[in-house]
């Protein structure tokens, strides 16, 4: 168990309850959407973070077992769990890479805004797949990048800046070939962009990493800020944050 996500996000739980990203509706009503669920269904969502995506399946399907690395992910997310009332959603301590279920267990598993700081997403790909059953749904949401080197290079070194914890946010391309490797049939890919202020990398960042991120933003040139689409908005800098959907489907067996 890689256990630097853990320090990270043991100390930004409570952030997460209250994170108006993780708890956007719009999306999380699309992850939704895109998983098909049914009231039978019995889904996993692996490294929940708080809740928010279990919280949203809840009512649709018959229950939701939440698993993450962080105890006090899970705590916050158990708070929340009784101050809504909800009562078909259970909290776990699992490791993404070493899902501790049997297979063909789940009818959906989703995993969002968390695969980026996987040590190994192949590897837990293919563990989201085991516990699927056959013609089972894999729904991912995480950031991602264009399929632009320079974009690619600049944005995955700005979130490393912005949270040690940070791994790769892949392209498109590479989830098509990673689902595929991990034996699901892409049903979707959907690309999205945020249009985000600066201070959303830099306001948690350890303050020398806050300024590397500032300086790297300000020696971009011309071009560069065209491809990341930076501009200055009532005297803040914004840029653009990319966001991947991916939806596989486990072949009958």
């Amino acid at each position: 168990m890689n256990t630097l996500p853990q320090t990270v996000f043991a100390q930004r739980a409570a952030f997460y309850t209250t994170s108006a990203v993780h708890k956007d509706k719009t999306v999380l009503n699309r992850v939704v959407e895109l998983a098909q669920p049914q009231l039978t269904d019995v889904v996993l969502d692996v490294a929940t973070g708080t809740g928010h995506t279990a919280f949203a399946f809840a009512p649709h399907v018959k229950s939701v077992i939440a698993t993450d690395i962080t105890p006090e992910m899970l705590n916050e997310g158990e708070k929340l769990k009784i101050e809504n009332g909800i009562a078909n959603v259970e909290f776990q301590l699992a490791d993404a890479h070493e899902l501790p279920f049997e297979d063909a267990t789940f009818d959906i598993v989703t995993c969002r805004r968390a695969a980026h700081h996987f040590v190994d997403i192949a590897q837990a790909l293919r563990e989201m797949k085991r516990v699927l059953k056959p013609g089972g749904r894999l729904v991912i949401d995480d950031r991602s990048v264009p399929e632009d080197d320079f974009v690619d290079t600049t944005l995955n070194r700005l979130d490393v800046l912005h949270d040690r914890s940070h791994v790769r946010e892949c392209r498109p391309s590479e989830w098509e070939r990673m689902m595929q490797e991990a034996g699901c049939k892409i049903e979707v890919i959907e690309m999205y962009p945020k249009h985000r202020p600066l201070s959303a990398l830099t306001e948690k960042a350890d303050r020398a990493d806050a300024q590397e991120i500032a300086a790297v933003i300000a020696a971009l040139n011309e071009d560069q800020r065209a491809a990341m689409n930076v501009v200055e908005k009532d005297g803040e800098v914004y840029l653009n944050h990319w966001f991947v959907m991916v939806v596989g489907v486990k072949s009958e067996e």
